[in-house]
């Protein structure tokens, strides 16, 4: 072999690990299916690090919010997804949003660079026997890799649906309907909000649940959703009310277009669509919270009736598509080896993380424990009281096997600050404390 590790996949967890390992002086092979004539479900071109169900990588408050702690422990660790993502930003309020295509060509223009880094681009069908391999295919693994993953684990991976919002065109929105703002007026105006009356989010909601929806094979009848990418229609299902508590909240956003009959009291909207920007130029625009498995003619006919959407042109409809990740407390050590086969390491969604930062979080360390066992040392997690150990301990052996499920950064994964912390100051114990035991960490390695 000419290399030192090998990678299989090309998302964000193999992308950010080949960065770390290649940066670190070690020779890396990245296989990537897409591009060799292979693609899944869910792409839609061949570039390195594509973002698939959103262009967000949620909030960037690193005093307040565990994801934002997170982006915060990646930049301090050179981390290629947060390098690329300053580049493609996007306005998204207080949120880190970028432009997709602008993202995944800086992630793979920065991995060509380096010259003890080759891509190649093909499909890997079974785990490889021998040598340091690092699997990172993400969720849409491919059935023949998925098949041999499950041999060599000898049990069945878990799996759930994860749905696509639609992507409007900007300049087919009406904005003598729609306005420009964050909720609360945190941000800027980042996002457009489309109001609905009661009667217009009445309709709108039994229209959803009375929608031809996408049907599913006979293998899929009982997978599950899981809950940080429900599609909108079975929030519907959960109450009349579920979704004006969740993606269609109006509060904190005043609608200055309200001196109309249909807002007769001059403030919120019964019910808010709002949409975020989605590429630098400005002309793409995600519907925030509409992952869906409406058929397609069906999402056009429903979701023009939003008001402000009425002419709206889609450049791309929502989807469906079957994700699968090991049940890595079970499955993988504190190093996330393969305990049956330790030559092989997981990272990325694959693991049962959930969420794109996540997703790279993951592979950022799984890239510097695989440099360290090149370098013949043990690789010493960050404290469990930083988020980056807080996930990678929650993925190794502090969740229950039993019912183990994909899971987004949050404060519940950290140790608890001291009882002595007023409720309203804990979020800023959590960060504080993260971020001083993360530079000693680093100061130590």
């Amino acid at each position: 072999m000419n290399y030192d590790v090998h990678i299989i996949g090309g998302g964000l967890a193999g992308s950010e690990a080949a960065w770390q390992l290649a940066r670190r002086g070690a020779r890396v092979r990245l296989s990537e299916m897409r591009g060799g004539g292979d693609s899944t479900p869910a792409h839609q071109g061949t570039g390195l690090a594509e973002l698939v169900c959103s262009n967000s990588f949620r909030s960037d408050d690193d005093e307040k919010n565990a994801v934002g702690l997170l982006h915060h422990e990646m930049r301090a660790l050179d981390s290629l997804v947060m390098a690329a993502a300053s580049v493609a930003q996007v306005p998204a309020g207080s949120a880190l949003a970028v432009d997709r295509d602008v993202f995944s060509a800086e992630v793979e223009a920065r991995l060509s660079a380096l010259p003890n880094l080759t891509v190649v681009r093909e499909r890997i069908d079974v785990l490889p026997r021998a040598g340091l391999t690092l699997i990172a295919t993400g969720p849409l693994t491919a059935a023949s890799l998925a098949h041999s993953i499950g041999a060599a684990t000898g049990v069945s991976s878990l799996a759930f649906f994860d749905a696509i919002a639609p992507i409007v065109y900007r300049d087919t929105i009406d904005m003598d309907v729609c306005w420009m703002a964050a909720r609360w007026d945190k941000g800027g105006k980042d996002y457009i909000n489309c109001p609905m009356t009661r009667e217009q989010y009445t309709a709108f909601h039994a229209a959803l649940l009375a929608g031809e929806k996408t049907a599913f094979r006979e293998w899929e009848e009982n997978t599950p959703y899981f809950d940080g990418c429900m599609p909108i229609e079975v929030m519907a299902e959960r109450g009349v009310d579920t979704l004006r508590f969740g993606p269609m909240k109006p509060v904190g956003l005043d609608n200055p277009h309200s001196a109309t009959p249909e807002f007769p009291n001059g403030r919120w909207p019964y019910a808010v669509v709002q949409l975020r920007q989605d590429n630098k130029l400005g002309t793409l625009w995600n519907m925030v919270g509409f992952q869906t498995k409406l058929k397609h003619a069906e999402q056009v006919r429903l979701f023009r009736t939003i008001p402000g959407l009425e002419n709206a042109e889609f450049a791309r409809l929502g989807g469906l598509h079957r994700n699968t990740f090991l049940n890595s407390p079970e499955l993988l050590d504190r190093q996330l080896r393969l305990k049956s086969a330790p030559h092989i390491r997981f990272a990325g969604q694959i693991t049962g993380c959930e969420g794109y930062v996540e997703s790279a979080a993951v592979g950022l360390m799984a890239g510097m424990m695989t440099a360290a066992e090149l370098a013949g040392h043990l690789w010493t997690a960050p404290p469990r009281t930083t988020a980056l150990g807080a996930l990678l301990s929650h993925i190794t052996g502090d969740a229950e096997a039993d019912s183990y499920q994909p899971m987004n950064v949050n404060f519940g994964l950290f140790p608890p600050p001291d009882e002595a912390v007023k409720k309203k100051q804990r979020k800023e114990a959590y960060t504080a404390r993260a971020k001083a035991d993360l530079a000693r960490w680093i100061a130590s390695a």
